[in-house]
């Protein structure tokens, strides 16, 4: 059974940080790409980072480039996304996805993943 159990979400002042964990197993973890989407209330779901193990390629979209990162630890097939300096417009659901994929590209953030976990709430205050 496939399973992306998703966790680290919380609320947070601006300008804080929080750590989101991705625990993958049911499928062979470094053939697939690992990608975080959002949700915010009234607005459409969005891919915004990426990684995949075996080739070690990530992708952020411009909105988060430079504030989060993407990382993962082979040995427990997580994947982890630090986000820094965050914002009240990063206030959404928080969605760990994979897709069976060559590399991890915008791509990747563009089309439906192949399984999606259970979402972790990330709210942001002013």
């Amino acid at each position: 059974e496939v399973q992306l159990q998703a966790f680290g979400g919380g609320f947070v002042q601006a300008g804080g940080s929080l750590r989101l964990s991705c625990a993958a197993s049911g499928f062979p973890f470094d053939d697939y790409v690992i990608a975080w989407f959002r949700q915010a209330p009234g607005r459409e779901r969005e891919g915004i980072s990426c990684i995949k193990s075996s080739d070690g390629s990530t992708y952020n979209v411009d909105s988060v480039k430079g504030r989060f990162t993407v990382s993962s630890d082979n040995a427990k097939s997580t994947v982890y996304l630090q986000m820094n300096s965050l914002e009240p417009e990063d206030t959404a659901v928080y969605y760990c996805t994979a897709a069976f994929l060559p590399h991890c590209n915008i791509a990747t953030l563009l089309g439906g993943p192949d399984y999606w976990g259970q979402g972790t709430q990330v709210t942001v205050s002013s």
